[in-house]
């Protein structure tokens, strides 16, 4: 049996009787959330890890099949909670990573005691009228056509666009090592899961009290999305925050931080 915890490069930090796992975006890895973490682990047990195909996980346990839905990072979430026996976790998803948290939420309640999505989107596809999710299907085949061709340069194009923080480069070259480090076979197909996934329809069975963190200026999620959530979502409580663009825990830990704690204190 594989042993998860070296699969999905686990670290585990921190100290205190409540858990948070940290779950990171597409075409990122843990390293993402380091701006962040020492805010809370001298309450917490803190821990992080890479999916299966990202960052320092097992590259060789990657099968295109199980990931070609979100419900097969589920299945690493709760991997990794029941290797470290967790018990009511409180679970911090960017991106992509919040919809795969709210879906393990849903298939195992009694693991979770809170939720926060940072930039979540249950669908990143316009449909007509009915729906803003702030990309033409068009749009997507395009940028993974891309990513086919010269993925360097998807890169090179992509993340500026995802931080939308000229003022400060050095965000956006981050990111784009990041988006550059990664097997460029599996990031496209995360791409291609995450972008054409529709997780709307689950939105009414998640129960956990959730936090719903959303940029004021998001080129990747617009501000309709979050909107879309909250009506959708019982329990659910949304957050407009400052920072713009996709990435505020990079960006701007500090507003981050203090929205994260307010929720966990008041909720």
């Amino acid at each position: 049996m594989t042993d998860v915890l070296v699969r999905n490069n686990v670290k585990v930090t921190g100290k205190g009787d409540k858990t948070i796992v940290f779950a990171h975006g597409f075409g990122c890895d843990q390293s993402m959330w380091r701006y962040i973490v020492p805010f809370f682990e001298e309450n917490y047990r803190v821990v992080l890890f890479d999916y299966v195909g990202s960052g320092n996980s097992d590259l060789t346990a990657y099968d295109f099949e199980k990931y070609s839905t979100l419900h097969g990072y589920v299945q690493d979430i709760l991997d990794v909670i029941e290797a470290l026996d967790l018990k009511e976790v409180i679970f911090i998803g960017h991106s992509v990573s919040s919809m795969i948290g709210m879906l393990a939420t849903i298939e195992r309640p009694d693991y979770f005691e809170k939720l926060i999505m940072v930039g979540p989107s249950p669908r990143y596809l316009n449909e007509g009228d009915n729906y803003h999710g702030g990309f033409e299907k068009s749009d997507v085949e395009d940028l993974l056509a891309m990513m086919e061709m010269n993925f360097v340069g998807w890169a090179s194009f992509m993340a500026p666009l995802a931080m939308k923080n000229p003022e400060v480069p050095e965000l956006s070259i981050e990111l784009e090592k990041s988006f550059n480090s990664s097997n460029p076979l599996i990031t496209r197909q995360f791409a291609e899961t995450t972008f054409f996934s529709d997780h709307r329809t689950d939105l009414v069975k998640a129960t956990v009290p959730t936090l719903i963190l959303q940029c004021s200026d998001d080129s990747i999620v617009p501000i309709e999305v979050g909107q879309y959530l909250q009506h959708n979502m019982k329990n659910s409580t949304l957050r407009l925050i400052e920072a713009k663009g996709h990435y505020p825990h990079i960006s701007h830990p500090k507003e981050t931080v203090s929205c994260i704690n307010e929720f966990l204190i008041l909720s």
